[in-house]
Order: C-alpha cells, then structure tokens, then sequence
C-alpha cells in the first residue's frame, strides 16, 4: 500500500515543539495514517468531514481537500459528501468548504471527467502522468507508486488505446515482473503469441528475458499493479511501439 510520509511538524514546530512535531509526523502521519484498516479514500473523506464540523476551513482543510482529491474523490462526490454533512453541522460550514473545493477541483466542466469517473471504480491512485516514461507509449499513461520499500509495487493506469512499447525485462538472476489486474479491461501479449485479454483479479507472471507489452483496450481506461520482482543486475530494454497493425485487430 502507499506510504504516507510528513515532515511538516519538524519543518515548522522542530526548534520550538519538537514533541509535537514528533507526534504530528512521525505518530499522526507515520503510524496512523498509515493504518490500513481504513481505505486512503476513506480517510481523506472522514478527515475532511471531521474539519469540517470542527469549523476548521484554513489551509489544513485545503491540505486534506487536495489530498482528498488525489486519492480518488471526484467533484460529485465532494459536492454530495459537503452537502450531506452541511445539513448537520450547519450550512455556513458548507459554504466556507464549498470556496475552497471549488477551486481545488476546479479544472474541467461541472461533469465528471472520464478520468475522475474511471478513478471512482478502482481502489488505487491513477497517479501522476507518467511523463518519465512517456516516450515508451503509445497514448497517455499514469502512475502512482505503492510501494517502494522491499520491493517496487507501481499502479500503472493506461487511457484507451494506451500501449506501452514492447520491451524486456533482463536479469542475470530473478528479474522479470508481475502483473496484477485492478481495473478496466486491457492486453498483454509475449512475442510469437496471442494477445491474452485481462480482467481485474488477472495475473500475469513475465520471466527475465520475455519480450512483450501490455496495456488498455481501445475502448477501456486499465489498471494494473507493476510488481518488480528482485534480479542481479537486472533492467529493462525499451523496444519498438506496438503499431496500429499489431494494436489495430483487439477490441
């Protein structure tokens, strides 16, 4: 699961409260918010509704509110979570979170964007786009990293039509990668055989050495968990797109 990490106590109170600062990074965020018996999205929703009803409407709540955001929760359901709790804890409350989400989620129409509508279906981040990788693509991808500790554990997202080139995992010893399925409808496909369709709750097991790709159907957002398994010297060669021939027959 991701990693919560916060530095904001020792950065501000360090010199003046230091045991504040401990409690606030390393036990609030580092313990608690780390907890996984609550969902991310859960937590930010619960967060934002305590501030909320504490009368809290400084830049803690639009800390929580973009995070809020950036772990799946789309403008509809701030907008009906805010709604909800106003009729409880008061309608200038609603008015002064409503000023600062609007603006938090401020790109797009009054509509769900697609992607706003995909995130609400899977339980991991979309993530950022995934920019460092985007001259391996075909189309827009996204990635959010899980975990970085022990081992690599990334949530790639793809668009329709999204595609990432084919490529080879390399290793002297172990390597190779596993793919597990969390959203949407995509493919993969090893060199010389079929595209193998996946669906969430799929596995794919890549030795070191296979080359292949995988990616979103063209009518389909897709998600899967990028699991890197350890290898001695192990890393990836980036190959040819996969063309509109190759891509073109799926559906």
């Amino acid at each position: 699961m991701e990693k919560i990490t916060q530095t904001a106590g020792r950065d501000q109170l360090g010199g003046f409260a230091p045991d504040f600062a401990r409690y606030n990074d390393d036990v609030l965020f580092g313990e608690n918010w780390n907890n996984h018996d609550i969902d991310m999205k859960t937590r930010c929703i619960i967060t934002v509704v305590a501030l909320m009803s504490s009368g809290v409407t400084d830049s803690s709540l639009v800390y929580h509110l973009e995070n809020a955001k950036a772990r799946g929760v789309t403008r509809s359901e701030i907008a009906a979570i805010v709604t909800h709790v106003g009729f409880y804890v008061g309608w200038p409350k609603a008015w002064a979170v409503f000023r600062m989400a609007k603006d938090v989620w401020s790109e797009g129409s009054d509509a769900e964007t697609e992607r706003d509508a995909y995130q609400n279906t899977i339980a991991f981040p979309i993530g950022e786009p995934n920019d460092g990788y985007a001259q391996y693509f075909v189309g827009q991808s996204y990635l959010a990293p899980i975990s970085t500790d022990q081992i690599g554990i990334f949530n790639v997202t793809f668009e329709p039509e999204c595609r990432n080139n084919w490529h080879v995992h390399h290793a002297d010893d172990g390597g190779g990668q596993i793919l597990v399925c969390v959203g949407g409808r995509g493919y993969y496909q090893e060199w010389g055989a079929q595209p193998i369709e996946l669906l969430p709750g799929d596995r794919v097991n890549i030795p070191a050495g296979v080359k292949h790709w995988h990616g979103a159907a063209p009518d389909s957002w897709f998600s899967h968990l990028a699991v890197e398994v350890p290898g001695t010297n192990a890393s990836n060669e980036w190959l040819e797109p996969v063309d509109d021939a190759q891509y073109g027959p799926l559906s």
